[in-house]
């Protein structure tokens, strides 16, 4: 009998800096369902460690080259994900340059800290920002 267990994901709250100085974070546009606002990311391809899918994520959907600079927490709430039961890695990852919307996200924004629109964001990803903002 094959065993179940959740998708395995990871996501990168991406601090996007300028010459060394903070710009704001890095969500993307999602181009599938659920449609809105969201924290860079994806699946663990078999093979694959969390942390090369989170740098390898973060390429395929804005363009940038991140650093990992620290493990935030894992969210495995069994509803997290309206699709199926996901448990995430999230990272927070530091980059420069200038995001692109590529793969599933239509559109890469950059948001300064105190002008997220947390109503805007997707499963549970609102809660994910709150928490990294206590940091």
């Amino acid at each position: 009998m094959p065993i179940k267990t959740p998708h395995l994901s990871v996501d990168g709250i991406i601090e996007l800096y300028k010459d060394g100085v903070f710009e704001g974070i890095v969500l993307i546009e999602r181009l599938n369902e659920p449609l809105g606002l969201a924290i860079p990311g994806g699946f663990v391809d078999i093979g694959e460690s969390v942390e090369t899918a989170v740098v390898r994520e973060m390429k395929e959907e804005t363009d940038l080259d991140v650093k990992i600079d620290y493990l935030l927490n894992v969210y495995s709430n069994p509803s997290r994900d309206p699709r199926f039961h996901t448990a995430s890695v999230i990272y927070v990852c530091k980059a420069e340059g200038v995001p692109r919307g590529l793969d599933d996200a239509k559109e890469a924004i950059v948001f300064k800290k105190d002008d997220i629109p947390f109503e805007r964001l997707v499963f549970d990803h609102a809660q994910i920002l709150r928490d990294y903002l206590k940091q």
